[in-house]
């Protein structure tokens, strides 16, 4: 399950991971998939995370995922409720959109879809560079993107980049990705959760309410995107 750190460290940066630390497939969710209570935990732990003090978060989770994105198993059973699902999801973006500290995604293994995308909400991302991929499957699987998330990768990504992923669901390494503009660093797997808190560090002097108010202003019609409902007529 998500963990938070006890206590944000001297600088205070918090780390926030998506399994349990330290499991390399955690039984209880081994891909870090999204989840219902998966969703609302980690929704939990970042307004904990803001609530307690901490300037800054760190995003990471430990082993082969960061997370692959959409709980798959859930949608094959309840169709009916996609949209709704979604709009969970896409809640979810928002609140890492526009945390009132500097948030890093520090990506320790695949992050697929959905999970691609939630690294792409932070305002730093660092990857490792032994093992892992940043993908959107998608167009191999056949699946539309929302709106919102159109908007976020659109937005996030230069239009190249943003083309060729979401048009042909290439598997971008840690150095592809760096030259592709999807991430800002690729360090050695020893080096990720230390540089990622580095660089939380450094920010979190600008944390506070003003952090949100400049991210609404930047990102707002990202954040008008990922508000509007899921339609049922999606797929």
């Amino acid at each position: 399950m998500p963990f938070l750190s006890e206590q944000p460290t001297a600088a205070g940066v918090a780390e926030l991971f998506l399994g349990t630390p330290g499991v390399e497939l955690d039984e209880a969710n081994p891909e870090n998939r999204f989840r219902l209570e998966w969703i609302d935990t980690v929704t939990a732990l970042l307004d904990e995370a803001v609530s307690g003090g901490a300037k800054a978060v760190v995003i990471t989770a430990t082993g082969k995922f960061f997370t692959n994105g959409l709980d798959t198993d859930y949608i094959a059973t309840n169709a009916a409720d996609l949209p709704a699902y979604l709009d969970r999801v896409h809640a979810l973006y928002r609140t890492v959109l526009t945390l009132p500290v500097p948030v890093i995604a520090a990506v320790n293994g695949h992050a697929f879809g959905a999970g691609a995308m939630l690294a792409l909400c932070a305002d730093h991302l660092v990857m490792r560079t032994e093992r892992g991929f940043w993908s959107l499957p998608e167009a191999a699987l056949g699946m539309p993107f929302t709106k919102g998330m159109a908007s976020l990768v659109r937005t996030r990504l230069t239009d190249r980049a943003a083309t060729e992923a979401m048009l042909t669901s290439r598997r971008y390494g840690a150095d592809d990705a760096v030259a592709a503009g999807i991430v800002d660093e690729a360090v050695p797997t020893t080096d990720l959760l230390a540089r990622a808190a580095e660089v939380a560090a450094a920010r979190a002097p600008l944390a506070g309410p003003t952090q949100t108010l400049i991210k609404q202003g930047l990102r707002q019609p990202l954040l008008a995107d990922l508000a509007v409902p899921t339609p049922p007529s999606l797929l």
